[in-house]
């Protein structure tokens, strides 16, 4: 079962092909020659509206079934920011290192009790018809007061699940990828997938 990503991040793209399995051939954008010149466009105030909107514009300029995640941090004591614009929190081209180190410094004064966080996930489906369909995941949990660990991306060092002592980036993929946001998400898309089928 083809799926085509609206994504050029080679580590979503990782991510995604190892959650979803084998009955899924997955690609990213940069694998399709009809998206070369495609620019995505993020600029809903929702995850589900920006993860709809890339998948509809993917899934029309190469005539395949698509798929979308819009995801990022949301922070109780930040009054729910970085949130959709988790990945420009810092500045369009700054590092994941370089995100952490600011959200830590919003929170330097906020104790571990109300560093409450959410990573949130929406995942659009879009076929060439137009047809689309939205899910959504959560993983809930804390923010770290360093970060910790080297495994993962974004804000995996600094961002404790619910349940667990160690970030993301301590727990490593497959601990991750079995309790996360995108994997709770990317469960109700590989059904509606399934479904359309």
């Amino acid at each position: 079962m083809k799926l085509t990503l609206a994504t050029r991040n080679p580590k979503k793209i990782e991510e995604i092909q190892s959650i979803l399995g084998h009955q899924f051939e997955v690609t990213g954008m940069d694998a399709i020659s009809a998206s070369a010149d495609l620019e995505l466009i993020e600029d809903c105030q929702t995850f589900a509206g920006n993860a709809i909107l890339k998948a509809a514009s993917v899934a029309k300029a190469t005539q395949q079934l698509a798929l979308a995640d819009d995801s990022g941090l949301v922070v109780d004591a930040l009054d729910g920011a970085p949130g959709v614009h988790s990945a420009r929190y810092a500045g369009e081209n700054a590092t994941d290192e370089v995100r952490n180190q600011k959200l830590l410094h919003a929170l330097k004064d906020i104790p571990y009790s109300q560093r409450t966080a959410r990573f949130q996930c929406a995942i659009a489906i879009a076929d060439q018809e137009g047809k689309v369909e939205v899910v959504e995941g959560v993983c809930e949990g804390e923010i770290a007061h360093q970060p910790k660990g080297d495994q993962g991306f974004g804000y995996d060092p600094v961002f404790v699940p619910d349940g667990y002592q160690q970030t993301f980036a301590q727990l490593g993929a497959t601990v991750k990828n079995r309790i996360s946001h995108r994997r709770r998400a990317l469960a109700l898309a590989a059904k509606v997938v399934q479904n359309w089928l």
